[in-house]
């Protein structure tokens, strides 16, 4: 349990290696199809490798906390952006709460990194 902008919330801090589901991905809204398509893309390309989840209901934030408490360490967010402009997701840390954004191709070499170590 930690504090994040005035709320408390409750997470599993597995180590990225161990945690059952590795990463969570995220379209930023359900009914836009470019959007969920790219989502659904990079989530079937990361389940060849990891135990990935899906999730799109509800805010995002919630969303967020949902994937904290069951203790996945990485949630990957699909926006506007990422279909109109930089071809880019977003990546959010359990641990720190901090987000980077990553262009498609770089997120598996990203997550080796960080969940296998090299």
């Amino acid at each position: 349990e930690d504090e994040v902008g005035g709320e408390k919330r409750n997470f599993l801090k597995f180590h990225p290696s161990i945690a059952p589901v590795k990463v969570s991905v995220l379209p930023l809204v359900k009914n836009k199809e470019p959007l969920v398509k790219a989502a659904r893309e990079l989530f079937d390309t990361l389940k060849t490798r990891w135990n990935v989840s899906w999730d799109a209901t509800g805010a995002i934030g919630r969303r967020y906390r949902r994937a904290d408490e069951v203790g996945t360490p990485f949630c990957i967010t699909v926006d506007f952006d990422t279909i109109e402009k930089d071809g880019a997701v977003t990546i959010r840390d359990r641990d720190s709460t901090e987000q980077i954004r990553l262009k498609i191709e770089e997120v598996i070499p990203y997550l080796s990194k960080q969940i296998d170590g090299y």
